[in-house]
């Protein structure tokens, strides 16, 4: 009888073991599933791109990475797991808050260079995917971006944020769109909450808060323009749902566009990740938002006559030059500079490896800044079938050379006479036309003293009077 139940306790303590083994690599087996989701909704919410390392090949998430604001340069943090420098300690909660409120562990307001605005539409779902591959999944990095977020006073006391967040963060849950198809829902759910596309092509007012009106019809983005992308025809009306796929997936769209600057930067460490299914869902989206009409560049009747080089230049001479020249001619500096690549009529060549001129948005959008921040920073971006790169002429041109080209080349291949000047040039360069609140910042500093002292002033008489 003791040998019989000796035997039953053993095969059941074995049978126990077993399934606690299989259960355990179940377990396993679910939290490498939520790392794997975690890891594409990082990708899909573009969070490598801001946070990359400054340096090539550094570790991923360990920020540095600059961004440039009228207010000064924003330095995107260390994202990893690491507890002293990064979000180790951070709790689910925690996380969140910062995800989708803009509110750090410690109490700080996060700046919205950090698309919370966008993010507090995540799911929780979403949420805990993410917390789990970032403390998990990802390597942590213990040391801290050598540059800090250096902003101009008054911008730079981060308690102001929670007056901004107070009027224009919006803290509802992602809503579905009654009656549309699952697949049109996740691409509402791509293109403003995880893409946060609404943060670079929606124009801003003059407190830097999105207009909701204007949604998708392209603004000032720094330096950079971020166009329409509504339906309409000064958006991408002409644009089928099969181009938005390929041009999200490759950063170049033949005869019409190549992404460059912070929409490079999209194509390279986020949307060439996405699968067909999402990039698919977010064209159907991005073509049925309604159309907004925005103004387009006015053009010439009669096209310009193309300059042949030999009749500026005996011998063309080296890139470097005739760019690195005193001349402020856009003629001479174009067949210089760019005719090898682009070709002296601008049309490229016959595989779009070098882009056409004369059928480009950069060239014949609504102002230049694009056409001019490309020149002046050259393209490097990463697709999914080609890597893509420019020379920058930053160093190579000064602000005068580089309107003047681009003038020449807007008025050359798009039959545009709106001259660049090199003050608009500068100005580009430094990140843009500074916004309302940071021209009239200490106008409205004076003003708001004055309504608290007024408040005081009214509030001592009622108190004398009573």
């Amino acid at each position: 009888m003791m040998k019989i139940s000796l035997r039953v306790l053993t095969v059941a303590a074995l049978m126990a073991g077993f399934f606690n083994s299989i259960s355990a690599q179940a377990a396993d087996a679910a939290t490498d599933q939520l790392i794997k989701r975690g890891e594409y909704l990082a990708v899909a919410a573009d969070c490598g791109a801001c946070h990359r390392a400054v340096k090539q090949g550094g570790a991923p998430y360990s920020g540095g990475y600059a961004i440039d604001s009228p207010m000064g340069r924003i330095i995107s943090s260390n994202i990893t797991p690491s507890k002293q420098f990064g979000i180790g300690n951070y709790s689910e909660r925690q996380f969140s808050d910062a995800v989708r409120k803009g509110v750090a562990a410690d109490g700080k307001n996060l700046y919205p260079a950090m698309p919370y605005t966008a993010y507090h539409g995540l799911t929780d779902d979403d949420v805990h995917a993410l917390y789990t591959y970032f403390m998990q999944g990802v390597k942590p990095y213990d040391a801290a971006p050598a540059e800090q977020t250096q902003l101009s006073f008054p911008f730079n006391i981060r308690q102001i944020m929670w007056g901004w967040n107070l009027l224009y963060r919006d803290d509802k849950p992602f809503a579905r769109q009654d009656g549309a198809s699952e697949q049109l829902n996740r691409g509402k759910y791509l293109v403003d909450v995880l893409g946060h596309c609404s943060t670079c092509h929606t124009p801003r007012n003059m407190m830097m808060a999105e207009e909701s009106s204007q949604n998708l019809a392209g603004g000032p983005l720094g330096g950079w323009y971020a166009p329409n992308i509504t339906p309409d025809k000064s958006g991408i009306g002409d644009w089928s749902q099969a181009d938005i796929v390929t041009y999200l997936k490759t950063g170049h769209l033949a005869d019409k566009a190549q992404a460059a600057g912070p929409m490079g930067e999209a194509v390279e460490h986020s949307f060439r990740y996405l699968n067909d299914g999402d990039l698919n869902a977010i064209a159907m989206w991005i073509k049925q938002v309604p159309a907004i009409a925005t103004p387009v560049a006015a053009r010439e009747a009669t096209p310009a006559v193309a300059t042949d080089i030999n009749q500026i230049i005996v011998g063309q001479g080296s890139q470097s030059s005739l760019a690195a020249s005193k001349t402020t001619d856009g003629a001479e500096l174009y067949n210089g500079a760019c005719a090898s690549c682009h070709g002296i009529e601008g049309h490229g060549t016959k595989d779009n490896f070098y882009p056409s001129l004369t059928s480009n948005t950069a060239v014949s959008g609504p102002n230049a800044q694009n056409l001019v921040m490309t020149i002046a920073n050259g393209i490097e971006r990463k697709g999914n079938d080609i890597d893509v790169a420019m020379p920058a002429f930053a160093n190579q041109m000064n602000d005068a050379q580089i309107a003047a080209v681009s003038s020449y080349v807007r008025n050359q291949f798009a039959d545009i006479n709106q001259p660049v000047t090199g003050e608009q040039v500068k100005t580009w360069r430094q990140g843009g036309e500074a916004p309302f609140v940071v021209r009239y910042v200490s106008y409205l500093m004076a003003a708001g003293v004055v309504v608290v002292l007024l408040i005081i002033f009214g509030l001592l008489r009622l108190r004398k009077k009573s």
